[in-house]
Formats: C-alpha cells, structure tokens, sequence
C-alpha cells in the first residue's frame, strides 16, 4: 500500500525544552494509525507540526506528497482536523455549524447542502440537526466537531483525543464512527492515551513518551516485546502505602517487575497463577489490604510499561 503520511525526524523545541524529539513514522492508505501515550507525551504537538498549525523546529514531514514546510496548503487540502478544544458556535444549529464551516473549505450551493446532510448521516445526528449545539452533550458535541473535519473530503483524517472528558455511550458511538469511516476508506491519525481505545481501532500504534518515539508495530508485535508474560494487578485501598510491598514483591521467584500506580500494585511474571499465593502472603505480612484482583495476559499497556518503567495514566 501507498503511504499517504511520512514523517521524518520532525522535532519541536521550545527554548530549551524539547517537546518532540525526531519522530519518524508513516501511515498506509486505508489504515488506522494511532498515537499512544499519557498526557504530555507530545501527541497533540505532532498533531500540530503535522497540521501545519505549528513549524516544526528541523525535520519534515509529507501528506499525500505535500512537504508541512514548503506546501503547507497542498497539506491543509489533504487533511481534516478533529481537534482535542470543540471548534463549534454553540448559538448555531449542529447543521448551521457545519454550513459555516463548509464554507471555510470553499464549498457552497447545492454541493455545500448535499454534503452537510451526508455528514449529518455519518456522525448520526441527522435527526438533532435543527438542534442549538449549546443544548447537546459533549458526546454530540465532539461527533459535530468529526463532522467538521469530514465536510471537505479528506484524505487523511488527524484525530487528536476525541474521546475525552465524555461519558462511556457517547465514547462508544465516536468510536463506532471511527470503524465506520474507516470502513468506507478514510485513512485515519488517532492519538490516545486510552490503551484499549487503540486495541480496538489501530492497525498499528506508536508508542510516544516524552517525545519520543520509542516503538511502532501491529499489536501483535508489539507485545512480543514483552514476552510471554501476563500482569497481576492488585487494587488496594487509598488509604494503603505499597510501596514496601512492592520491593518485597521484586525479589519474589517468577517475578519480573512490581509497579504501584493509582493504588494498584501490578506485577509481571511468566505466570501470574504460580505466584499468586506467594503474593497475597506477603500482601498480608506487610498488612496490605486487597479489594480485589484482576489477571492480565500482556497488551499494550504492558508494553508501555515494559519500555518506559511507568504506566499511561500515572
């Protein structure tokens, strides 16, 4: 498959802090890339070199052969935009808002209206369409403001975090609608730090921490990078301190590692069955309460926290 997107050691500094550090990834026609990393990890950055919204400091980067620094318009006409901040006028109608916005890609007449009311039917508020979006919730919102990115055709579609701060049936229906278009062959840039978000939509995911790029493969792939392995995880009050439990817990056979992150103790080991007793009584010699315990076999969480020693969301 052709790539549509190149990107080759772009970076972004600010002063002397270095917010992307020479990232270099590509994305194939038709495909779902995603961007996975914790708040912070310069995701929304490289969104933003990519749009064109912010120069890179050295590197490039090419959408549908247009370089981000010598045809940042050639680029602009090649990708839409799904922004983490709503660009919406919330006193507009969800169909007004995308007649406006229409009309900022130079669409107008009989083409503009025709299609707005596909876009409409993509994001599924056809029937909320004469509705203020003032009086939507953020779910609603956030599917008006795909619709936006979608009006003028895309090639690429950039979607920075589109699922943030809504609740679990409006997250559902977003995602369903990144599936869908992507089924009618929009090729799409999706950045997260939801772990299950990219399990379930990524063909391929880079892992971004700190600026940098530090793994990209199919899932598949990239949980070989932690072996055969599977986490225990163990939820703990909030009241608890884990920590001496955990450096107990690292000299224990069969156990890789031991974190503490958000009052959950994770332990990694070849066979998490085999040291469950042994970790339960050190649990219980330390006087370290367990609400409950979950077993994981290795995802992309695990990954991240094989390669950079802590979890997404600490």
């Amino acid at each position: 498959m052709t790539n549509i997107l190149e990107v080759k050691e772009l970076k972004k500094n600010y002063g002397d802090f270095q917010a992307v550090k020479g990232v270099s990834f590509d994305i194939k026609e038709g495909e779902i890339f995603s961007l996975l990393g914790p708040n912070g990890a310069g995701k929304t950055t490289t969104i933003s070199m990519l749009s064109t919204l912010y120069e890179p400091t050295s590197g490039d980067a090419t959408v549908a052969g247009h370089s981000v620094k010598k045809n940042p318009m050639g680029v602009r006409n090649a990708i839409g935009v799904v922004p983490q901040d709503l660009a919406l006028y919330e006193d507009l109608t969800a169909k007004e808002n995308l007649i406006f916005w229409g009309q900022m890609y130079n669409l107008s007449g009989k083409s503009l209206a025709s299609r707005v009311d596909e876009v409409l039917e993509q994001i599924g508020l056809t029937d909320k369409a004469k509705n203020k979006v003032k009086t939507f919730s953020g779910g609603m919102k956030r599917r008006v403001n795909i619709g936006v990115g979608l009006l003028h055709k895309p090639q690429l579609l950039f979607m920075d975090e589109p699922t943030v701060g809504i609740d679990p049936q409006s997250r559902r229906a977003i995602l369903d609608t990144v599936k869908d278009l992507n089924k009618q062959g929009m090729t799409v840039l999706y950045t997260t730090h939801y772990m299950e978000e990219a399990e379930e939509l990524s063909d391929r995911v880079g892992i971004i921490d700190h600026g940098e790029l530090i793994a990209i493969g199919t899932q598949k792939e990239l949980t070989k990078q932690v072996g055969e392995t599977e986490t225990l995880i163990l939820h703990v009050g909030e009241n608890e301190d884990p920590s001496a439990l955990v450096s107990t817990l690292k000299g224990l056979p069969n156990v890789l590692d031991a974190n503490v992150v958000n009052n959950q103790i994770s332990v990694v080991t070849p066979s998490a069955k085999d040291v469950l007793a042994s970790v339960v009584t050190k649990a219980n010699e330390r006087g370290i309460k367990i609400h409950s315990i979950d077993i994981r076999e290795p995802n992309l969480e695990a990954v991240f926290l094989h390669l950079t020693g802590r979890a997404l969301r600490d």
